[in-house]
């Protein structure tokens, strides 16, 4: 079984040559493949003494490096970690385990059960546990640590899951395109440490948490739009209700009651319009996702 190893990285020259070198020693007939990150620094001459080979991506963000480590690599197992040293090489035995077992399609490292308040500040400790409770309630999953970058996927996942996004948004995209395609995901305990002197996190709170809701949106839309537009239609219907009720007390007296009607009826038209947007989407999907089964069939 060809196991590759990829490394996304930018400007992580102070730490990419001692991940290429541990995981090197864990695991010594993989190759190691580091995916520079157009980085500023010398992190592609870095991986190269170490022994890695290097990938560039001109293409600034990790979601750009995520779609180019799907097209560029081939193997039966890929792990992916981030380049900062912030993740023990020696956890990788437990993460490969269930995809060389078949067990799991995709295995996700959780950091958050016991990483340290250094490791992992409160205000991101927050970020993540908001969007991951904001996902498993739409979804209906249970998921702990979905913004992990250490994790491993067999070759199905690495041919049939799409990536759009260019960000840090791109974790909460590869497991809800994986949900999406049915595939069997597993969570497993990891350690995480903070990172050495001289490295430093690229991560905006605030831009990339904005980011990642946004993605949940558009994924929700593209794979339950049925509850996608139910819930916006159930938005827009209870706007039309409290106009109705300001205009019945009487708060917009000085507005002829005609246009009062025209609005109520309008927006009560756009929230049934939405429940058939929703409708005919869902339908569409269905059919393809029986089309795929056939396809499989047929095969």
């Amino acid at each position: 079984m060809r196991i590759a190893i990829a490394v996304p990285c930018f400007n992580e020259a102070p730490t990419v040559a001692k991940v290429v070198g541990d995981f090197r020693r864990e695991l010594p007939d993989a190759e190691i493949v580091v995916f520079d990150n157009a980085s500023t620094d010398a992190t592609g001459d870095e991986a190269v003494a170490a022994g890695a080979r290097v990938v560039l991506e001109k293409r600034r963000g990790k979601g750009y490096v995520m779609q180019s480590i799907l097209e560029t690599v081939d193997a039966d197992v890929l792990v992916v970690v981030d380049g900062d040293d912030t993740y023990f090489a020696e956890d990788v035995h437990a993460l490969l385990e269930p995809v060389v077992a078949d067990r799991a399609d995709m295995v996700v490292g959780n950091r958050l059960k016991d990483a340290s308040g250094r490791a992992l500040n409160d205000l991101r400790r927050f970020g993540n546990h908001l969007i991951i409770g904001i996902m498993n309630f739409v979804f209906r999953t249970s998921f702990k640590d979905v913004l992990s970058g250490y994790r491993v996927m067999n070759r199905n996942f690495l041919r049939s899951v799409p990536l759009i996004t260019g960000g840090f948004e791109t974790e909460t995209e590869l497991t809800l395109q994986a949900l999406g395609k049915g595939m069997v995901i597993e969570e497993i305990p990891i350690r995480y440490r903070e990172r050495p002197s001289g490295s430093y996190s690229k991560l905006s709170p605030l831009g990339d948490g904005y980011r990642i809701l946004i993605t949940i949106a558009m994924l929700l839309r593209n794979h339950r739009p049925l509850y996608f537009f139910s819930v916006l239609a159930a938005v827009v219907g209870m706007i039309a209700l409290g106009y109705a009720a300001a205009w019945g007390f009487g708060f917009l007296a000085s507005v002829p009651n005609y246009i009062h009607a025209v609005v109520v009826v309008g927006v009560l038209l756009v929230a049934f319009a939405l429940v058939i947007v929703g409708l005919m989407m869902n339908a569409i999907n269905t059919g393809f996702r029986e089309l795929q089964v056939l396809r499989r069939r047929v095969r």
